[in-house]
């Protein structure tokens, strides 16, 4: 079967890709053999799984026992996200990336496998680059005073008459929150009251229309934003839009709310490298680190859970030192070291892979350039249309100031394409050093940052009879097992080649 994408119907209505695609694939399938037996064509992001023709097409392949061979053109076609990788990658399919030239099976090498989940992760790192370059923009736009995103309860989102998106009150909740800030202002009525009596009043939630919960409540009276001024991005800024709660009773509120939960604050305790990371694997509860004769630090389960009292043996009576868990810890990471050359190929394939990509990144910025200059024309056309008098002035002004808003919105994607794509190669070559030099690392680091670099390798982190149980995340997880692969087969054959020999891959005889 094939399967092609675009991420757009921007990309869809140049009527290129997706014809290019399938003609690609079916040229390649005929070259090789193979019968089409189904198309499946996605025009949507594969930035999150729930793509509907990929899941039915993996809902056909599942049903479908006797087809294991799917054409894709190349990777980042298939999927941009983990989750779609290991749903594809639990099918047993035998997968042809008709323009990397690769085809992936279960017999594939481990080298292989590695390096198509190198791409996968560029993939997604690629995705992760442009959404950050969109929070970049949002957080220009909070600068200028102008509210970002989805309006919060209480108020809606408006575009202004200079084409410039706010918000402002909402006509049915704004009065309710109001009374939300008075009836709480006063220090005797509790959140719980405060959410029945907004409930009374009305108060639904502005799209479902269902009722409130407590939580919300207490969100919206820690919200700044109903002051006329805002938090984005841990600063705050003073917004362009009509105000519902004066400064000084939302003051008042947070004075009252800061009162009651500092009765049951709790004192400060030291900050453990390991608190938090770790899990009891007999109850799921938290491993958490304690001093002992005021020099020694151990670890044990918290047993806040019922299911741990009343074992034979008490998991919170089992105790842990630090530099126990430290040598496991640093032995896990250990599975990560490869040599250089190793590293030379993996970064030569990455400069190979990011050649469609960079290619991608002209062709999205060429139309945005081209849409900027059509609309550029436009406002030009009507200027001269409005010295001929066939337009009035206040037309004129009207579409010219929204052309002028989607001519910004161009370039502040065409900067977003720039900036995501020189950051591609040089954080993919970065997360690779940090795998290899992650030991050496972890040996020297300070406690909270040695808990920073394990979260970010490791996943569900267990102790169980004083050892460690970890999984890599992906793709460390593949590294791993590709190098102890490596090595074994080294060990059994009693060879001395280099492990880095059997990562390159097959010479052409």
């Amino acid at each position: 079967m094939i399967y092609a994408r675009v991420s757009s119907k921007e990309q869809e209505k140049e009527g290129f890709s997706i014809p290019a695609q399938l003609n690609l694939l079916k040229e390649y399938a005929a070259a090789n053999g193979l019968a089409v037996l189904q198309e499946y064509v996605d025009i949507e992001t594969a930035k999150q799984a729930g793509r509907t023709a990929f899941g039915e097409m993996v809902a056909y392949l599942k049903a479908h026992p006797s087809i294991r061979v799917m054409l894709v053109e190349k990777t980042d076609r298939l999927y941009r996200n983990l989750k779609d990788w290991v749903t594809v990658d639990e099918l047993d399919v035998e997968m042809h990336f008709a323009k990397e030239g690769v085809v992936l099976s279960r017999e594939s090498r481990s080298s292989e496998k590695f390096m198509h989940g190198i791409k996968v992760l560029m993939a997604k790192n690629y995705i992760d680059n442009l959404s950050e370059e969109t929070r970049k923009g949002m957080t220009e736009k909070a600068a200028q005073g102008f509210w970002p995103s989805n309006a919060p309860l209480g108020y809606r989102n408006v575009t202004r008459e200079d084409g410039r998106k706010t918000i402002e009150p909402d006509e049915g909740a704004a009065p309710i929150i109001r009374k939300m800030f008075e009836w709480y202002a006063w220090g005797d009525l509790s959140t719980q009251e405060v959410t029945k009596k907004a409930r009374a009043a009305g108060l639904v939630f502005r799209k479902s229309g269902g009722r409130i919960p407590k939580s919300t409540v207490a969100a919206i009276l820690r919200n700044r934003i109903y002051t006329g001024r805002f938090d984005w991005d841990g600063k705050t800024y003073e917004g362009r839009y009509e105000a519902i709660v004066p400064t000084e009773r939302w003051e008042r509120v947070q004075d009252v709310m800061d009162g009651r939960n500092a009765r049951g604050a709790k004192k400060g305790k030291r900050d453990f490298a390991f608190s938090g990371l770790v899990a009891c694997h007999a109850c799921g509860c938290a491993v958490v680190g304690e001093i002992k004769k005021e020099r020694y630090v151990y670890y044990h389960c918290t047993g806040y859970a019922d299911k741990c009292q009343g074992r034979p043996a008490d998991c919170r009576r089992r105790y842990v030192r630090e530099e126990a868990l430290e040598l496991q810890f640093t032995e896990l990471l250990g599975r990560l070291r490869f040599d250089d050359e190793v590293l030379e190929w993996v970064r030569d394939a990455l400069h190979a892979s990011h050649a469609d990509e960079r290619r991608e990144h002209d062709e999205a910025i060429r139309r945005l350039e081209a849409q900027a200059k059509r609309l550029s024309d436009r406002i030009h056309a009507m200027y001269v249309d409005k010295l001929d008098g066939l337009v009035d002035t206040a037309f004129f002004e009207q579409m010219s100031n929204q052309w002028r808003e989607e001519q910004q919105r161009c370039q502040r994607e065409i900067e977003r394409h720039r900036s995501a794509d020189k950051s591609y190669l040089s954080e993919g070559v970065a997360l690779l050093e940090l795998a290899r030099d992650a030991q050496r690392l972890f040996a020297k680091q300070e406690p909270r940052d040695k808990r920073r670099l394990l979260n970010f390798l490791l996943s569900n982190c267990t102790w169980h009879d004083g050892a460690v149980v970890a999984t890599f995340r992906e793709p460390f997880g593949m590294l791993a097992e590709t190098i102890l692969e490596m090595r074994d087969e080294g060990s059994l054959a009693g060879a001395a080649e280099p492990v880095s020999e059997k990562w390159l891959p097959e010479q052409a005889p």
